[in-house]
């Protein structure tokens, strides 16, 4: 574009030169070509005025870029921070373009959802197989256990066991107990009896034992169907008023706080609590990175569905597109509002790093080809000026 602009501004001094000193129509051609050097010239200087000193001269106002970069770096930046990085921006652009549903149809076409699991289970694959036994037994006996037997756990233990009361979490466990004791009573009559049977005084006849064991076998399992089935049974009362007591004394008692911590801290230093530890998250380490690695397990086969469901769901459910677009919305309002400001200093400090030169140059590879049209243009509409001016002087 440089030689096309110097082109013309040659083409024009040809044809000054050419016409130079002649009558008549020649002289319009003369008077424009004069025209069109003007215009050519005086723009190539503000052009190049801009990005450097014009045939190197220090003619003050020009090189306007790489002596004034830090100021135009700095109205950049403000420029940004004030138009772009703007809550209200922000928001309208998320809530327009539909964030939650674009990404659900990304995620059930092309095979993207595959892709990611893929892509997704190889890498946990592989960051899973660099974690070393000594690196996790390590983490165990020196920051774990040592946090664990210094830190006072039975607050915080009265406080979760306080909860679990409150919610009635607990009930479903004592049932499940419940149900599996009175099966397994009933599924082990003989060993029941055989064991009160044994326990029967040696002088007591044979009959009276057997007779004894099966009533008191079928009195426990009938008390167990009666504990299951009633909710408000006494014995569920007295389990619930004994762990109260308890979730209170963990709290509040200093004998039940210390009886505690010092079961806490004797299971702890034991050296196969570490060993323990150590197997548990071999074995399931292993057994993750075998179900990554199988392309048809079911690991990834129920990630796969799950992330296609999800993305259906996306499409189909507006609610949940609305639900999770605003919680979008809200944290990168939360991320502008809070941290705008440093966000757009990285274009000040990427600005202020770059040299004079540097910089001047980046501009005009992105700028310098419409900056040669204006040369272009100078050429042409001074050649046209010139031209309008040669013949209204000659009218009048």
């Amino acid at each position: 574009m440089r030689a096309v602009a110097l082109s013309l501004l040659v083409l024009a001094a040809i044809v000054f030169i050419a016409t130079h000193d002649r009558d008549g129509a020649w002289g319009y051609v003369n008077a424009a070509s004069e025209a069109a050097m003007v215009g050519a010239i005086a723009d190539w200087f503000a052009v190049t005025a801009l990005f450097r000193h014009p045939l190197g001269l220090p003619i003050p106002h020009t090189a306007i870029i790489p002596n004034r970069k830090a100021a135009l770096g700095a109205s950049l930046e403000e420029f940004v921070a004030e138009n772009f990085l703007r809550e209200d921006v922000i928001r309208e652009r998320i809530e327009s373009a539909c964030v939650s549903q674009r990404a659900g149809e990304w995620l059930v076409t092309d095979g993207h959802a595959r892709r990611i699991v893929d892509e997704g289970s190889q890498v946990l694959a592989d960051a899973l197989s660099y974690v070393q036994e000594s690196d996790v037994a390590a983490i165990i006996e020196q920051t774990l256990i040592p946090r664990l037997v210094e830190e006072p756990l039975s607050p915080a233990v009265g406080q979760l066991l306080e909860e679990v009361l409150r919610d009635r979490a607990h009930d479903g466990l004592v049932d499940l107990v419940l149900d599996e004791l009175g099966r397994w009573l009933a599924d082990h009559e003989g060993e029941v009896s055989a064991l009160i049977e044994n326990r029967a005084p040696s002088w007591t006849p044979e009959w009276v034992d057997k007779k004894v064991a099966g009533w008191v076998h079928g009195q426990v399992v009938d008390w167990v169907g009666e504990i299951s089935r009633v909710p408000g049974h006494p014995a569920r009362q007295a389990l619930d008023g004994w762990l109260a007591d308890m979730a209170q004394g963990l709290q509040h008692d200093p004998d039940t706080m210390a009886r505690f911590e010092a079961l806490k801290r004797r299971m702890l230093v034991q050296s196969r609590v570490v060993d323990t530890s150590i197997s548990l998250w071999d074995a399931l380490r292993r057994a993750l990175i075998g179900s990554l690695g199988d392309e048809s397990g079911l690991l990834r086969r129920r990630a796969l569905e799950e992330l296609e469901a999800f993305g259906r769901r996306l499409i189909a459910d507006d609610d949940l597109a609305a639900r999770i677009d605003a919680r979008i919305s809200d944290t990168s309002a939360y991320v502008i509002e809070n941290y705008g400001t440093e966000i757009a200093t990285v274009i000040s400090v990427t600005v202020n790093r770059w040299d004079g030169k540097e910089t001047a140059e980046r501009i005009e590879l992105h700028v310098g080809r419409d900056l040669q049209f204006i040369r272009i243009n100078g050429t042409v509409v001074g050649g046209l000026v010139g031209l309008t001016i040669h013949a209204v002087s000659h009218l009048l």
